[in-house]
């Protein structure tokens, strides 16, 4: 296959996930090493395409068709599966987390997380790995950028935070 045909393939094969596909499972998938789908992402990203890559795996973005919002929140690393779990549990999706970095200015790391199992797949991925969560950053200080179906939803996320005195409001 030459790599015109499997970038076409990994874009393909992305479109159709209903999940996130990990840079091993396509490498695999197209018997390639992971090192060349990592390249073959960048240059689909390069040429437009909307991939995204998550803790879980790549995806490719797509309108949800719901309510876009932005949370802003604090706590400590304790609390960060309470919060999440808080959010996808009203329906809501968790799709990253921003952080405003005194050298580097804003940092964006994509979640994708819409539910209890997802949240806990990323939870399980942060115990086995030496990284901190960017909001170790910034003394707890983070937004999350949320797509909802509704504004009722996104309004149930506010009293759920707010019950949890995480929300940061003016």
């Amino acid at each position: 296959m030459r790599a015109e045909e499997r970038r076409q393939a990994i874009l393909d094969t992305l479109n159709h996930a209903g999940h996130p596909v990990s840079a091993t499972a396509l490498a695999r998938q197209f018997s390639v090493s992971r090192q060349v789908v990592v390249g073959d992402v960048a240059l689909l990203r390069a040429a437009g395409a909307s991939i995204s890559a998550t803790p879980r795996g790549y995806v490719v973005l797509r309108e949800t068709g719901g309510l876009t919002r932005q949370v802003a929140c604090q706590h400590d690393s304790a609390g960060m599966e309470a919060e999440l779990n808080a959010i996808v549990d009203q329906g809501c999706t968790v799709v990253d987390v921003i952080v405003d970095h005194p050298i580097y200015g804003q940092l964006t790391g994509p979640l994708q997380l819409s539910s209890r199992y997802d949240v806990g797949q990323f939870m399980a991925r942060c115990a086995r790995s030496d990284a901190r969560p960017l909001s170790d950053l910034t003394g707890g200080i983070h937004l999350h950028t949320l797509s909802c179906p509704d504004e009722a939803a996104f309004q149930r996320v506010l009293s759920a935070l707010r019950e949890m005195s995480v929300l940061l409001e003016g």
